[in-house]
Order: C-alpha cells, then sequence, then structure tokens
C-alpha cells in the first residue's frame, strides 16, 4: 500500500501524486494507492494519515512523502516503524516556514488560511532529531530552490539516496523513479 503524502499548501491533485496513481493504474494496481487531502494544522494532518494507515497492515504500508509530507512520513515511519520514501523533504519546517506567516492558500483548490505560530509549535512537537536510516528511501535533486538537498542527504545518512544533479524542488526527475519506488515499497 503506497499511502502519498504531498507537501506544503499542496494536495491530492498535484503533479506528483497524480503521476504516482497513474504509474500504478496503468499496472492495474490503483487499490494499492491512497493520497489523502491534508488539513493545514499539523496535528489534524497527522490524525488523518494515522487514521489512513490504521486501515491496513503496518507491514503493507510504505509512505510516500513530498516536501511538508516528507516530514510527516518521517514522524510516522518512525513511530510505527514503516518505510517511507522521502521526496526533498522538509527537515525543520518549524524553522523553515517561519518567512511564510500569513495569509496561505493552497494551490490545486484555493483554500485560504492563516498561517501561524500555532503551526510551529505543532511542527516543532513532530521534529524528529535521529532516524533509523535503513526505513528510508530518500530523492533529491540539487537544483531545490525552496529545501537544501544537503540537510536531506545529512540528517538521512545511511539510507539509500538518490540525488539527482539540477533539477528543482517539485523533483523534476519523479517519473524515472517510480520503478524504484515500488521496488523500495516491495522490500521488508
Amino acid at each position: 500500500m503506497i499511502v502519498y503524502l504531498h507537501g506544503f499548501n499542496s494536495s491530492p491533485q498535484s503533479a506528483k501524486a497524480q503521476c504516482i496513481r497513474r504509474y500504478l493504474e496503468e499496472r492495474g494496481r490503483i487499490a494499492e494507492f491512497v493520497c489523502p487531502r491534508l488539513p493545514h494544522q499539523p496535528e489534524r494532518a497527522v490524525s488523518l494519515i494515522e487514521a489512513e494507515i490504521a486501515k491496513y497492515p503496518l507491514h503493507q504500508i510504505t509512505l510516500v512523502g513530498s516536501s511538508l509530507g516528507g516530514f510527516y512520513a518521517t514522524w510516522l515511519a518512525e513511530k510505527h516503524d514503516l518505510r517511507a520514501v522521502l521526496i526533498n523533504p522538509a527537515i525543520d519546517p518549524h524553522r523553515g516556514l517561519r518567512a511564510y506567516l500569513g495569509p496561505q492558500r493552497v494551490y490545486r483548490d484555493g483554500e485560504s488560511y492563516e498561517l501561524t505560530e500555532g503551526h510551529l509549535v505543532q511542527w516543532e512537537r513532530f521534529f524528529v532529531a535521529r532516524v533509523h536510516p535503513e526505513r528510508y528511501l530518500l530523492l533529491v535533486e540539487t537544483g531545490d530552490e525552496v529545501l537544501d538537498y544537503r540537510a536531506a542527504v545529512r540528517k538521512y545518512r545511511g539510507a539509500q539516496q538518490v540525488v539527482v544533479q539540477g533539477g528543482d524542488h517539485t523533483l523534476a526527475s519523479f517519473p524515472e523513479h517510480l520503478p524504484l519506488i515500488l521496488a523500495f515499497a516491495a522490500t521488508r
């Protein structure tokens, strides 16, 4: 079961979510995919993801998290002993998203909300300082204009890592990594 976790101000309609959905659908495996719409409140997002993963045997679940979704995937992988694919993951949104405090709009559906100090406090509660690297596949591109890919490479040292030269925060090379993602999900 692939549980895809979208990024900050994104949605299940994101390009990567739709790409992996199509890839699985073409292989007759769409029943193995779920992508919940994550609320902007961190505690509610984590609760929603936990409710979703509770529907399946944990040993069958692989989280695939992009940016902020990668941050949530890390928390959940460590808490529930899950495997996770991290795509240009946010390492410390309680620090990194401080610059974005104020009005926000979700890209695909236009929902508006206010990003507050309360969000930062909640994200700090979900920060994981040390990870078990064997749980992770890290996919990053050096041209990420939003997050420093080197922070992810350091944090997930010892994990299986794919570092692509160039690219951007969207992980432009994402489609070519789909076979690797599914192979990683198939191993336990």
